[in-house]
């Protein structure tokens, strides 16, 4: 969901966060990656404007972050 909020396809996810194209793959499919490799991909979305929500009773969610006029 990040990804797409963004507009970001999964090669740009991977050479902004400095990871691999099938880290990004695997992860998105639900498999195994590293620790370091899902911060990389986290802190690359937060610094292009992700904002991740926390379980509210309603489940995880993201959403960008404002921009100033």
């Amino acid at each position: 969901m990040a990804r797409a909020a963004l507009g970001w396809n999964t090669q740009e996810l991977a050479a902004t966060a400095g990871v691999g194209l099938n880290t990004v793959n695997r992860f998105e499919a639900g498999q195994e990656a590293r620790v370091s490799s899902v911060e990389k991909m986290r802190s690359a979305l937060e610094a292009a404007g992700v904002i991740f929500v926390p379980e509210n009773g309603e489940g995880p969610g993201v959403r960008l972050r404002k921009t100033a006029p």
